[in-house]
């Protein structure tokens, strides 16, 4: 694992860009941040950015208010790109700083991840990219940090497991949360900001969408529609956590929510211990973990149903993997 060969590179750089992908989650701000905040403490020049900044309930990190929501300028010795499979995830921030930068080091946790870059540490066991950056700040000695750093990595740890509750979590995961705690992350507040909040127009998209949920032999599926997305007042594709909800529903194994937005379709997969979805979205050109996958499809609404829903049938009949 590349753990002293990734420090020793950040060491190395002066200008440093931090990016992550376009629709950023818990972890991909969190990670981000968590490696922000800890150059910037090491004295380096560090610009952060992710397409259209921070979502609002994450904004309460930690040095959120300096993620940049588009990049238009700037020269850099090293870009450091967290939270993402594949190069191609990295959005129009992360596409400008691929050609204003010299190297690059990919961070991340998805067994997808092709290991591109200069630098790759990628480690497919660990549930969180933020798990990777903690673990790599405990492995060369940086722990005397304070909740500036500590609140993002806790915060992307929990929302990646869920409250610690995936399949991928480890002892590890829990003993380096412990820490975090211990150096003045809340996880009380981080779990009631992320995990137990909905905003009232994301209510009303349920309302819209749950009476076309269709569930079939183990398998929920749903179609958010663009208008469905409008009509409720919001201004980016999303299911508000839908997919994961149901997923919940006991006779489901698989769950499945395609998003139309503009000229484009964005799966989300989701499945129970033991189902591989993932292998669903890498045929598709996207990728993430065998529970939690996802891909963008560049056609239209009716044409990504009738290609995606044949495969996450199959998922379902082939039925559950041997756990080892």
């Amino acid at each position: 694992m590349n753990w002293t060969e990734t420090y020793e590179t950040l060491l190395a750089a002066e200008r440093i860009v931090v990016v992550s992908h376009p629709s950023p989650d818990g972890d991909a701000i969190g990670s981000l941040l968590g490696m922000t905040n800890q150059l910037r403490a090491l004295g380096k020049d560090v610009t952060c950015a992710v397409d259209k900044g921070v979502p609002e309930f994450l904004q309460f990190l930690p040095g959120a208010e300096t993620v940049l929501p588009s990049l238009e300028s700037g020269d850099w010795d090293l870009m450091v790109f967290v939270d993402a499979g594949d190069i191609d995830r990295a959005g129009e921030v992360g596409a400008y700083a691929l050609a204003h930068t010299q190297r690059i080091i990919n961070i991340d946790h998805h067994p997808t991840n092709p290991r591109f870059g200069d630098v790759a540490l990628v480690v497919p066991e660990s549930p969180s990219a933020a798990e990777i950056i903690c673990e790599l700040w405990e492995r060369v000695g940086l722990t005397d940090y304070g909740p500036n750093v500590a609140v993002p990595l806790l915060t992307g740890m929990v929302t990646d497991t869920l409250g610690f509750r995936t399949s991928s979590t480890t002892p590890r995961t829990l003993e380096l949360a412990m820490k975090l705690m211990q150096r003045g992350a809340s996880l009380t507040e981080i779990t009631a900001r992320t995990l137990d909040v909905m905003e009232a127009d994301e209510l009303e998209l349920w309302k819209r969408v749950l009476p076309r949920v269709v569930v079939e032999d183990q398998l929920a599926y749903v179609s958010v529609r663009a208008e469905d997305v409008a009509a409720v007042g919001l201004d980016d594709t999303t299911d508000a956590g839908l997919v994961q909800f149901l997923v919940r529903v006991s006779q489901v194994m698989v769950a499945c929510v395609l998003k139309e937005y503009e000229d484009e379709v964005r799966l989300s997969l989701r499945a129970k211990r033991g189902y591989d979805v993932a292998s669903v979205a890498k045929s598709l050109g996207g990728g993430g973990h065998l529970q939690a996958s996802g891909a963008t499809l560049h056609m239209s609404l009716a044409e990504a149903e009738a290609l995606v829903l044949p495969l996450v049938r199959d998922v379902v009949r082939k039925g559950k993997l041997e756990i080892v």
